[in-house]
């Protein structure tokens, strides 16, 4: 051990620029006990915006260029590894094969792996290469039940523990807002436009494209008349989904209704403008969007995969809709939007569910107590 006061901790992830793993290893290093460890964080590919919030006391590292054959021996990444002497190397995903394998060349005491959800269906041979890693690997971390339980049935080697931590969100952080009208001014919306919200990566395994076709149904059977102002679909982030989701919009002539911001850092002006949070996600593991949006006062519309359920729980398992299935989508956000009593009651069940069930003291903990063996 590198000190008889701290425990020295190194996360290794692809980079630290947008998403929910990415905002969860912020959130350890800033929450967890300094007296007891000491965090480094190390990016393979670059830092990204999430370092740049990090306390002073976490160390950033930046990782060297990997050869072509990194897969069979990382060397660079070994050297690094010795040269940091971390007690634990924990790998995230995306990660998992190169960093266990560098990770016990370097001769690192502990290896443990989060698996943030795996994208469906779950090939062979990403199976084959994660059982490998697993074999390196101490205790391998599922953020939800349900995918600790394929974990272990699929892909886990036997000398491998697998352990469920739930993900947590500071509910001090994340709480109900004023709108202030700044996003609102931004995209044109009058104080009274239902907004619809969704944060998230625009990649096939969110299911983005299965909400821009709900949004169609939904402006389809809006009456203005009885249900007031046509709701808009906001959606805050990026990626390679993104120009096929807007081309789409279009062919439905629902463009004008639907706005895609981007990757935004006001989270919060976001929460306060949305009048419903909602995913579409074909996979999940425990979403972090969710339970921020849950904790902000939000009520969640979201696809019974992954995690969700067991988030939701059985008092708003009605806001629960099948994956792919655009037409329960959209009857439910509208459910949501006509009626604002039980808005206001779900809005309430939801942040009291996150406080009680999911906050983040109890996560870091949870991870501590794995760091120390």
């Amino acid at each position: 051990m590198t000190s008889p006061e701290r425990i020295r901790v190194l996360h290794i992830i692809q980079n630290l620029h947008y998403g929910g793993m990415e905002r969860l290893i912020a959130e350890i290093a800033r929450t967890i006990d300094r007296d007891r460890f000491e965090t480094h964080v190390l990016g393979l590919q670059y830092l990204g915006r999430f370092s740049h919030d990090m306390d002073e006391s976490v160390t950033l590292h930046t990782g060297a260029k990997l050869p072509r054959w990194s897969m069979l021996w990382p060397g660079p990444l070994i050297d690094q590894i010795r040269e940091i002497a971390p007690d634990v190397v924990h790998s995230h995903s995306g990660v998992w094969y190169k960093a266990s394998l560098a990770a016990k060349k370097a001769g690192v005491p502990r290896i443990v792996h989060t698996d943030h959800g795996r994208a469906l269906p779950d090939s062979w041979m990403h199976r084959k290469v994660d059982g490998i890693a697993s074999r390196r690997t101490d205790v391998v971390i599922a953020v939800s039940q349900k995918l600790g339980d394929y974990l272990a049935k699929h892909l886990v080697a036997p000398s491998c523990r697998v352990e469920v931590v739930i993900n947590g969100v500071d509910t001090d952080v994340f709480r109900p807002r004023t709108d202030t009208g700044v996003i609102r001014a931004e995209l044109a919306l009058a104080a009274g436009v239902p907004v619809i919200g969704s944060i998230g990566r625009l990649e096939y395994i969110k299911g983005y494209d299965v909400m821009v076709e709900a949004m169609a149904i939904l402006h389809d059977g809006w009456d203005t008349r009885a249900d007031g102002p046509a709701p808009h679909l906001v959606i805050a982030g990026d990626g390679s989904q993104r120009a096929a989701l807007e081309s789409r919009a279009r062919e439905l002539r629902i463009a004008k209704n639907i706005h895609f911001l981007g990757w935004r850092n006001d989270i919060h002006e976001l929460h306060a403008t949305f009048s419903l949070f909602t995913m579409s996600s074909r996979s999940e593991g425990t979403s972090v969007s969710l339970l921020e949006a849950m904790a902000s006062g939000l009520v969640p519309v979201v696809t019974d995969v992954g995690g969700n359920r067991a988030v939701l729980g059985d008092e708003l398992a009605p806001r629960i809709v099948p994956a792919s299935n655009p037409e329960a989508l959209a009857e439910q956000w509208k459910d949501v939007l006509v009626n604002g009593a039980a808005r206001e009651r779900d809005a309430a069940v939801g942040r009291a569910r996150v406080q009680s069930e999911f906050d983040l003291e109890r996560f870091v903990k949870a991870y501590e107590k794995i760091y120390e063996g």
